[in-house]
């Protein structure tokens, strides 16, 4: 038995010298397929093609900027959801508006029927039933009843500040408004003097002209070459939204207009007082 012993550490010493040989060729193997991967160029996988620049047709373009104006805001806002937004024929008047981009929230300074201004949050509530749900760089959306409305910030009149810092007339200003409660529906209707604006054969708006005096008109909030493209939201079409525009001037309605100014597109809210 003790000559066996010498014999049998003799076999484990050979093993353990073949494993660690077989270790030592693995490890070889693992660093030449390393050295072939730093030294080798990555070449492309598959086929590869740049990708084609897709070009709109003439067609396709024309009908595109045929639907709208990209310069003019002549519709109504488009909300979140993609819907078109109603102008909303409320007594109120949007004064300023502030956005926080990072939150996505703001307020906005909105003033009542007695023109009393308050700075509001989004989701505090205007008044009963109705309340501030989005605001954004130039208008408001409100929702009440369960549908959404907008309201523009009012840029029908402005004030030219002079040289010494007092408020002066812009050159082509008109008389300075009177109170709400001078604006009479009949008197209205006689300062006004619509036509229809044509465009390819096809009428595109109101054009709004001045008869017997501005004062009226100027107190509603019109110009001189005012053009008409919305009446409550719906965009003039025919000759005859003039006869329904001047059928919808009665006492105690409450209109909202989109007006082209020049190269502006602003909004006219309407207010005509009942007969007392």
């Amino acid at each position: 038995m003790r000559r066996g012993r010498p014999a049998q550490a003799k076999a484990t010493s050979d093993v353990g010298q073949w494993i660690e040989a077989a270790l030592l060729v693995l490890l070889l193997i693992q660093i030449a397929r390393l050295l072939w991967a730093l030294v080798t160029p990555v070449g492309l996988f598959g086929e590869w093609r740049a990708r084609e620049p897709v070009v709109v047709s003439a067609d396709a373009r024309r009908a595109l900027f045929a639907g709208f104006d990209p310069f003019f805001r002549t519709g109504a806002a488009i909300g979140a959801d993609g819907a078109a937004q109603q102008i909303t024929t409320l007594p109120l008047k949007l004064y300023g508006t502030s956005v926080n981009e990072a939150s996505g929230q703001g307020t906005a300074i909105i003033a009542n029927e007695s023109d009393e201004q308050a700075s509001y949050a989004v989701g505090d509530e205007i008044a009963p039933g109705v309340v501030l749900k989005t605001v954004a760089f130039d208008y408001v959306v409100i929702q009440r009843g369960g549908a959404t409305e907008t309201l523009y910030i009012d840029q029908s009149s402005g004030d030219v500040v002079g040289e010494d810092g007092a408020d002066a007339p812009a050159p082509d200003a008109l008389p300075a408004p009177r109170p709400a409660g001078a604006l009479e529906s009949g008197a209205l209707t006689g300062a006004l003097n619509l036509a229809p604006r044509t465009e390819s054969g096809k009428v595109t708006g109101i054009v709004v002209g001045m008869q017997g005096g501005n004062e009226m008109a100027a107190l509603a909030g019109f110009r001189p070459g005012d053009i008409i493209v919305q009446v409550n939201g719906r965009p003039v079409t025919s000759a005859g939204d003039i006869n329904a525009l001047r059928g919808a001037i009665l006492p105690g309605a409450r209109l909202s207009l989109m007006v082209e100014r020049g190269a502006a597109t602003v909004p006219i809210s309407l207010v005509l007082p009942e007969n007392r």
